[in-house]
């Protein structure tokens, strides 16, 4: 199970060197410490020796201070490995996430991987430092005082073998009992992350429909059994430290009232006995180590399961960012590749089918798209209309590759996606989703999202050809005004025309736009529609435009009309009102017969 995780600890070997050795010494010089006090009772008391106990106790008091110094050193090296291992891990999970496909993530779910991100990670940085801070020094601890006290009197040690028994048989039996707990709590609290979420994204839309008291019962329903779940494995917990404590303080008695008839017989000093009830007592501080480094393992493997199944997840689609990786077969640059066909369509889908969840059978009724094709010609437009949940969205993610279909071949100039990156396809791609999504940051910082060396009269340009220079400049700081997160202070408009800007920055080959201009009155939408017309004469650029308006896409080179995932038209908008009854109807919900002409 730690396969995925050993590179991340790699890195910290001499702090698992170190820090264990400093603890295993600081363990040591511990066993010690009854000897000389039984020493200092059979000889300097008994014998009334000053000089003895002063000498004995410095030596015991430089013993401490040497052990202090060693526990401070294992200390500072379990912070260094757990702090460095979880930050490690932390960026590697989300560096992992960041290359799964949408179809991972939907299957996944938003809110276990942030909990896996957070708390899991959490509780491994835990098990770390508990790992060189006692793993090593508690079973030292344990034995070495059973055998000092072996040492001291063989047949009273029997006392300790028994209460050692006693208590490994019950670590056992909670530990299995609690295991399975574990991983439940952390299902529960993935649930309650989800409400959150939810909730804390959607508070005016809660707001607007007065359900604040509705979602506050459903958070209180979720809160209520994760509490459940951590109280149920809490007392179970809770049982560790009492029942340990019950079976040392038990042996502790029989030590005392078998060493009494020991001393009585002539077997044993006071002094012996003194020191074996200290070795009792470092047992028993170490097999509550034990019992609480159980608990804290326990939950850790119920979280190292479940980080592993976030790094066991191999992309669906490949998705990389960093070029680190690459699909057998993509050569060259992305513009080598994308015009080493100069005469192929820029885009092509051939008997595409997809569906959201496993269909192998292609089932109609439970795919998303059946049966697609259409090619898009270099330099031309493509318009994509039809009802709500026909599959248009669906389209654009295939083109970016946020999905891969199920059966059917889709091609850019003439190459099949497949065998290109996905961090090819998206360097030549522009993206403008149904839902403006903004960064923290200046304007000007999220502008170059979609080019991060371009300069400032490339980010005034792409402003101006998408309508969003005006009310830019209009601001005191301009394109240095800052953006809150997720654009909070900024309408929907102005998030759309500024996320059709930073996919311009690009320059893109292939620019897609999903319902981008939903917010935008239709004199500003006509004129974004003119400059990407004068646009596009000028870099041959391609575009495919996702509406609900007949007028964004009227002009259109060609309309794919969709229904319920099916292809019901292709063509030009007079070919369309001729021959497609389904685009037809959208037209005439939209304009009067005089309007369409």
């Amino acid at each position: 199970m730690l396969k995925y995780l050993f590179p991340y600890l790699r890195p910290y070997r001499k702090q698992f060197i170190v820090g264990p050795s400093f603890k295993l010494l600081e363990a040591i010089l511990e066993l010690t410490l009854p000897m000389m006090m039984a020493n200092i009772i059979d000889i300097g008391i008994l014998h009334h020796d000053r000089t003895y106990i002063l000498h004995t106790g410095l030596r015991m008091l430089i013993i401490i201070l040497i052990g202090f110094g060693s526990a401070i050193i294992c200390q500072y090296s379990a912070s260094v490995a757990s702090q460095g291992f979880g930050t490690r891990v932390r960026s590697a999970i989300f560096s992992h996430v960041n290359h799964l496909s949408f179809a991972d993530l939907d299957a996944m779910g938003t809110d276990t991987l942030t909990t896996r991100v957070t708390n899991d990670i959490n509780q491994l940085q835990v098990a770390v430092s508990m790992l060189i801070r006692l793993i090593f020094r508690a079973p030292f601890v344990s034995i070495g005082c059973i055998v000092a006290a072996m040492m001291l009197d063989a047949p009273l040690s029997v006392v300790i073998w028994i209460g050692v028994g006693s208590f490994i048989l019950v670590l056992s039996v909670l530990m299995l009992t609690a295991f399975p707990l574990y991983a439940q709590v952390q299902k529960r609290l993935d649930d309650v992350a989800g409400v959150v979420r939810e909730n804390f994204s959607g508070v005016r839309v809660i707001r607007a429909f007065a359900r604040a008291s509705v979602e506050t019962e459903r958070f209180v329903k979720v809160a209520d059994a994760h509490a459940s779940s951590v109280i149920r494995v809490t007392r179970i917990a809770s049982l560790m430290n009492p029942l340990t404590g019950l079976i040392m303080n038990l042996v502790i008695c029989a030590i005392l009232w078998f060493g009494g008839i020991r001393i009585n017989s002539g077997g044993m000093s006071t002094g012996q006995i003194i020191a074996f009830i200290n070795y009792i007592a470092q047992i028993l501080t170490a097999l509550i180590a034990v019992a609480n480094l159980v608990v804290i393992f326990t939950r850790a493997m119920a979280s190292l399961r479940r980080v592993n199944e976030v790094f066991a997840m191999a992309p669906s689609v490949e998705t990389e960012e960093a070029g680190e990786m690459t699909v057998t077969g993509a050569v060259g640059t992305p513009a080598e590749i994308f015009c080493k066909n100069p005469g192929a369509p820029a885009i092509s889908f051939e008997g595409v089918h997809f569906s959201y969840v496993e269909n192998p059978e292609n089932d109609p009724e439970k795919n998303a798209l059946t049966d697609i094709h259409f090619s898009v010609p270099q330099g031309s437009v493509l318009g994509i209309i039809g009802g709500t949940g026909s599959g248009k969205t669906t389209v654009l993610s295939l083109i970016a590759r946020f999905y891969e279909e199920q059966s059917g071949t889709i091609c850019f100039s003439g190459c099949d996606a497949k065998t290109l990156s996905a961090r090819t396809i998206r360097k030549n791609l522009g993206c403008v989703f149904q839902n403006p999504r903004l960064f923290s940051g200046t304007v000007a910082q999220n502008l170059r999202w979609g080019d991060p060396d371009a300069g400032d009269d490339e980010l005034k340009e792409a402003c101006r050809a998408a309508q969003a220079a005006d009310f830019i400049e209009a601001m005191p700081e301009k394109y240095g005004a800052r953006i809150e997160r997720d654009g909070k202070n900024l309408s929907g408009g102005q998030k759309q025309r500024l996320s059709i800007a930073r996919a311009l920055v690009r320059r893109p080959s292939i620019l897609l736009l999903d319902d981008a201009a939903s917010a935008l009155d239709f004199a500003t939408e006509a004129r974004l529609r003119d400059a990407l017309a004068s646009l596009r004469k000028s870099t041959d650029m391609t575009v495919v435009i996702v509406s609900q308006r007949i007028a964004s896409i009227r002009g259109a080179d060609q309309i794919l009309v969709l229904d319920d995932g099916m292809q019901t038209g292709l063509g030009s908008h007079r070919e369309l009102m001729a021959g497609c009854e389904t685009y037809r109807s959208i037209v005439l919900s939209q304009m009067s017969e005089e309007e369409v002409g």
